[in-house]
């Protein structure tokens, strides 16, 4: 895969300039023993100088399938694809990348069986946007190391807007709030808890919906810690509904956390175009809202 800028103002280097462009240092250590770097068509090395017009190339190599993970032709949905990206609409229920408990059909397989299936390029799929097992929506997924790289600093810089839908057990009081509380691993358990010596985590949410006991909200995420607003909402008093983990309550048949990635925003790189997706509500979260209005004697819209 080739990727070609201009050089536009003065710069000391050529790693320079391609840091930059989103190059990481383990990307460039990739093009020197692996790739090609050229400069107005020249092959170069990166000790060549560079000057304002200069048009600097990059071809990196392939990313061959990894024998060591699986193969699977399970169903996925791809709303969108292209060179760069892959954004995927995951189930409930499926787990993201394999573990112990299931090594041969995550969402992980599933992409490299779609991306053998297509012939593609670069057959080693990266992660952009983590989801628990039992949490549906958005899963965000670069298709190159470059990609990776360059969704990984819009990340750190605060540049990709994440938003989830969340019902959370008992009447939220305020009509919107920010959860600014650290989190650290239970030691005695596999959740998250508020402890002084966590890692800073910042939870935003507004509330859509109340029912008699139960609050609808939407949420965005400032930091990206694990189980971060499962977390947050149990500290918070208010587990949400079906997360048996926070000691949050079953409802219906809600028997997993009622957590959905709806909705992801950031400025392409690549391209520099605004993308933005928006992910529906599942059949079990409507089925959720139907029996909190029957059995909760209706709600109040905010």
């Amino acid at each position: 895969m080739e990727l070609t800028w201009a050089v536009t103002a003065p710069v000391t280097s050529l790693k320079k300039f391609l840091g930059q462009q989103g190059v990481s240092h383990r990307v460039f250590s990739d093009l020197k023993h692996q790739g090609t770097i050229r400069v107005n068509g020249h092959v170069e090395t990166s000790a060549v100088a560079l000057h304002v017009g200069d048009r600097v190339s990059v071809t990196l190599p392939p990313e061959t399938a990894d024998p060591a993970v699986a193969v699977s032709h399970g169903p996925i949905e791809v709303l969108f694809t292209n060179r760069d990206w892959l954004v995927i609409n995951k189930p409930a229920g499926l787990n993201v990348v394999p573990g112990p408990a299931n090594r041969t059909d995550t969402l992980v397989n599933r992409i490299k069986g779609y991306l053998i299936d297509e012939h593609a390029e670069n057959q080693v799929p990266h992660i952009v946007t983590r989801l628990d097992r039992f949490t549906s929506g958005l899963v965000w997924v670069a298709r190159h190391r470059l990609a990776n790289s360059l969704a990984s600093q819009l990340q750190a810089a605060h540049q990709v807007e994440k938003r989830y839908l969340a019902v959370v057990s008992g009447q939220l009081a305020q009509d919107h709030g920010l959860i600014d509380q650290p989190l650290a691993p239970d030691p005695a358990g596999y959740n998250q808890m508020v402890s002084p010596g966590g890692k800073p985590a910042r939870t935003e949410y507004w509330v859509e919906k109340r029912f008699a006991n139960a609050t609808v909200v939407r949420v965005q995420l400032h930091t990206g810690r694990t189980h971060q607003i499962r977390a947050h909402f149990a500290w918070l008093g208010h587990p949400l509904i079906g997360d048996a983990l926070y000691q949050g309550p079953v409802v219906g048949e809600m028997h997993r956390q009622a957590l959905h990635a709806a909705s992801l925003a950031f400025e392409d790189p690549f391209t520099h175009e605004h993308r933005q997706f928006t992910s529906p509500v599942p059949v079990d979260w409507q089925a959720l809202v139907t029996t909190l209005t029957t059995e909760q004697g209706g709600n109040q819209d905010v």
